[in-house]
């Protein structure tokens, strides 16, 4: 079972040694772009799996392992992927998947719900192996995929202006930061600038505090799998639905946005396999992640595309450690204002956004009215069967084109044709 199934789809060449092609990709602006998506991620996410462990009633131990093993492991795939294929392709987990946790683990036992992690796993892994997920995304029409991660995404724009109105000075400060060093000093990764100016600011006015999460340094502890049919249908199916159908599709559509030509069936296999992982040692997915992929593909990460996999690689790393010394370093993020990550998350999104909504409702392209209701399905907290927007705005989005017979004004090419190798300009 190889990661070489896309058709079309090589690693990207770069000129020079190895060694050279890694150094260049580790620039400042792509390091701080991998930081920005370490916070993002290690931060919010975080206190959710941490939120659903408790509605579980799992020990200090149980709510370790799970961190351990959601960002250890997300942290492998985004190495692997990046140094593969030489694209900002980035692991984590599942943010709905852990919250739809909340509530299942109410009512079933965490050794079935293990059992339902790995059946997840098995199940994105199968539709991977089979092509089936490369052929559909080849099948769906650009604009609409494109709508719903513009939708999906505007979210973080949407939060880093509702954080100046809960922290006005940090976020405000961070945010003039990033458009005056935007405007003025073109060689300084404004993300960079913008995290540096908010923390100094937040430390000075006494906004950075312990976190009062209850978990202390421990050692992770493992549960053994148990199966049955109730967690199967109540826990894998939605989970398999939600990296598929939010996580993969995001982050597939933010590297075709930007240029790239992702492996689109490779990022489902190693999803499933990242997933039956993750199970078997306590968590619940580790998968392609579409929030952090966006933060890593973005132009904050280096105007040279081919080189924004060093990002990646810094998340990569990041989420390692941060999975290492999880019971310790949960605290730490939780010190941090909320206001801080949501504003440098949103500037983050920029270049993302614009170009998703550019290639949405360009009106050469056609699928107009299918990517309006894409776009307003995924800014809604709409959730159906535990599978969030996303999925639906996709969903709803074909639907509503196949209803009005919205067919493309020029011929529709597969994504790998239509979309430049990275590093080149479309």
């Amino acid at each position: 079972m190889s990661l070489e199934n896309d058709q079309n789809v090589h690693p990207v060449k770069l000129p020079g040694g190895a060694l050279q092609s890694l150094r260049s990709a580790l620039s400042i602006k792509a390091v701080s772009a991998g930081v920005v998506a370490t916070l993002f991620g290690c931060s919010g996410p975080a206190l959710i799996v941490i939120s659903a462990a408790n509605a579980g009633k799992l020990s200090n131990g149980q709510t370790v392992a799970w961190l351990f093993a959601v960002y250890f492991l997300g942290g492998l795939i985004s190495l692997v992927m990046a140094l593969r294929y030489r694209q900002p392709i980035t692991g984590a987990y599942s943010i709905p998947g852990a919250a739809i946790m909340s509530a299942a683990l109410v009512t079933i036992p965490f050794s079935e719900a293990i059992g339902a992690f790995v059946m997840a796993g098995v199940v994105v892994l199968l539709l991977g192996a089979s092509g089936l997920v490369g052929r559909v995304m080849r099948w769906l029409p650009m604009p609409i995929v494109m709508a719903m991660i513009a939708g999906a995404l505007i979210r973080f724009g949407v939060g880093a202006v509702e954080s100046i109105g809960a922290a006005p000075l940090i976020a405000g400060t961070s945010l003039l930061a990033f458009f005056l060093t935007s405007r003025f000093l073109k060689s300084v990764p404004p993300v960079l600038v913008a995290a540096v100016v908010g923390f100094v600011v937040a430390y000075v006015s006494g906004s950075i505090q312990a976190g009062d999460v209850d978990i202390a340094m421990v050692a992770p502890q493992f549960t053994m799998p148990h199966f049955s049919f109730d967690a199967f249908m109540a826990i894998s199916i939605p989970l398999a639905a939600l990296v598929l159908g939010a996580e993969n599709a995001q982050a597939t559509g933010v590297l075709l946005a930007e240029g790239y030509r992702p492996p689109i069936n490779a990022m489902a296999i190693i999803s499933g396999i990242g997933g039956i992982l993750a199970g078997f040692l306590g968590g619940h997915n580790a998968n392609i992640a579409g929030p952090m992929t966006a933060i890593c593909a973005s132009e904050q990460a280096g105007e040279e595309r081919e080189r924004r996999y060093g990002a990646t690689l810094v998340n990569g790393v990041l989420f390692c450690a941060f999975g290492l010394f999880a019971g310790g370093a949960v605290p730490l993020i939780q010190a941090l204002p909320k206001a801080l990550i949501a504003s440098i998350a949103g500037v983050a999104m920029i270049g993302v956004l614009l170009a998703a909504l550019q290639q949405a409702f360009n009106k050469q392209i056609g699928y107009q009215v299918g990517a309006f209701v894409a776009l307003v399905v995924a800014m809604s907290n709409l959730s159906l069967f535990g599978i969030s927007s996303p999925f639906w705005a996709l969903v709803a989005g074909i639907a509503v084109s196949a209803l009005l017979r919205e067919t493309p004004r020029e011929p529709a090419a597969q994504p790998e044709e239509t979309m430049a190798p990275a590093g080149k300009r479309v």
